[in-house]
């Protein structure tokens, strides 16, 4: 069994046990969340409707940093240059529970 959840801005299939990763959510590790349940796939069986109870369960392990991306702006002929980077910020969460 596995389902599609909204985790902030993304949507990603999940199954018990799965290690992910989130956006950044302000929980301690060791605290749960509860995601909202898009569609669930129970071997032949797809439910994509009627979902207002389902939830994932995950438990947070902890924080992570992603890749760092660096940005690079010029312009020709004006001497104008610029560099910047990012790291975007991640949570870690192990699925412990899919609920229908």
């Amino acid at each position: 069994m596995y389902a599609i959840v909204r985790a902030g801005a993304t949507q990603q299939k999940v199954a018990v046990g799965d290690v992910i990763q989130i956006d950044k959510v302000t929980t301690g590790v060791g605290e749960t969340l509860t995601l909202p349940v898009l569609m669930a796939v129970d071997g032949e069986k797809v439910t994509a409707s009627g979902l207002d109870k389902a939830a994932v369960t995950v438990e947070v392990l902890g924080a992570l940093k992603g890749p760092k991306i660096i940005i690079q702006k010029y312009k020709n002929k004006t001497g104008y240059k610029k560099r910047q980077g990012h790291r975007q910020r991640y949570t870690q969460v192990k699925v412990t529970d899919i609920s229908l």
